[in-house]
């Protein structure tokens, strides 16, 4: 396939936002038939997995009149393998079967400007983004509810691990039933508006009996492996496919007492807790225990490093946060004492989450910013990843890390 994408940027932090986004393709294929006296219209996004085919399946059977949409939101490499296709093609299959017409959008110009571009900016700033969380906040639950509105679907539906339920009087997003498929994490940004227009059709079922009923219902996805990698990017060689939009930038890769044990090829090619990839080797007097990156240094552009998944510079007793965001529109009473996560599929950490401004004396600026402080220091948290923040079931919100402190 043909890729529009423009030559890399280089190491400028704003490059990838001067460089601008492809020109958008035609935003609709394969016209949908009218339904004139329908009363409640979902649009649900079909991505070729089985739980996409699964929600929209159990839209179907609840009566709706289902608008069957698969988002395509980036344009494939000419070097490389093109699984949107295998992707439509599977969606194709799940919408025959179901009788329901599928339409394509487009979405790769809001994916280029809201999501992608600010990932390789934080990147090059020496931060480790999450664009999964930027691209539902952004792409599915803001673009695409904006898409379904015009069509006349008042509401929209994926295949998220998630539950949206009632609670005096306002919306709370809850975890998915089944704990090791729970995507809330991700959805952590989501709003009242957002969540008001959301349905997840498998929310409340285990992962396993989501595939029992694919397979009962003969959805070709049934057998199919569940998708990993950077959202609507998928799996490719992560330092490969940065390097693309991101010059080499080499630099030393230093100690803790200073002493050079290697050279890097970027800053923005690392995260903090990596130990594949520095490429050290043992070091007379250093021992055996492996080399992990405990911080960036960007203004010597070095790497520093520790060895022992246990040392204590991997370790943070705290983050501070850049402006949280939390679900229900309505800050609660701080200190909070709560549960959270600092990266996806970890286990919860008891905290106590207080306004940053209170905590530094700074005058009540009231700028959003928190102070989350665990009972359990833990381990590589990265500026630019997400802590999220849980009551219960219930995810009360959350905020990208500024800082890991002591």
């Amino acid at each position: 396939m043909r890729s529009s994408r423009p030559a890399p940027p280089g190491s400028d932090p704003e490059a990838a936002r001067r460089a601008g986004p492809p020109e958008r393709v035609a935003a609709v294929s394969a016209p949908f038939a009218e339904r004139a006296d329908t009363e409640r219209r979902v649009a649900v996004g079909v991505s070729g997995g089985v739980d996409s085919a699964v929600a929209l399946a159990r839209i179907v059977e609840g009566g709706a009149d289902p608008l069957a949409l698969y988002m395509k939101n980036w344009d494939e490499d000419d070097d490389g393998p093109c699984p949107a296709a295998e992707d439509l093609e599977m969606a194709g299959q799940v919408c025959d079967r179901l009788g329901v017409e599928l339409r394509t959008v487009n979405f790769s110009h809001e994916y280029w400007e809201r999501v992608f571009a600010h990932f390789i900016a934080e990147h090059l700033a020496g931060r480790t983004p999450n664009p999964d969380v930027l691209c539902n906040t952004e792409v599915k639950f803001d673009a695409f509810v904006d898409f379904a509105a015009d069509l006349g679907a008042e509401r929209i539906a994926t295949g998220h691990y998630a539950r949206v339920v009632e609670r005096e009087g306002r919306l709370a997003l809850l975890r998915g039933l089944d704990g090791s498929k729970d995507q809330s994490y991700f959805l952590h940004g989501l709003d009242q508006r957002q969540l008001a227009k959301a349905e997840f059709p498998v929310g409340a079922l285990r992962k396993r009996d989501v595939r029992d009923l694919a397979a009962e219902l003969g959805l070709a996805p049934h057998a199919r492996a569940d998708s990993t990698g950077i959202c609507f990017i998928g799996e490719r060689p992560f330092r490969e496919f940065l390097s693309r939009w991101v010059e080499a930038n080499p630099g030393p890769i230093l100690s803790l007492d200073g002493e050079r044990l290697g050279e890097h090829g970027g800053l923005a090619f690392h995260t903090i807790g990596q130990r594949k990839g520095l490429a050290i080797g043992g070091r007379r007097g250093r021992g055996a225990d492996p080399w992990y990156v405990a911080r960036k240094d960007l203004e010597r552009n070095a790497l520093v490093v520790v060895q022992g998944r246990d040392h204590p510079a991997l370790l943070a007793g705290a983050v501070e946060t850049e402006a949280m965001h939390w679900i229900s529109g309505c800050p609660p009473e701080l200190p909070l004492a709560c549960t959270a996560k600092i990266r996806y599929r970890q286990a919860d950490a008891t905290c106590v989450v207080a306004a940053l401004d209170d905590v530094r004396g700074d005058g009540g600026r009231g700028d959003g910013r928190c102070l989350v402080r665990f009972d359990e220091p833990q381990w590589a948290a990265a500026p630019g990843q997400s802590v999220v923040l849980y009551a219960g079931d219930e995810c009360l919100g959350g905020a990208v890390i500024g800082r890991a402190t002591g």
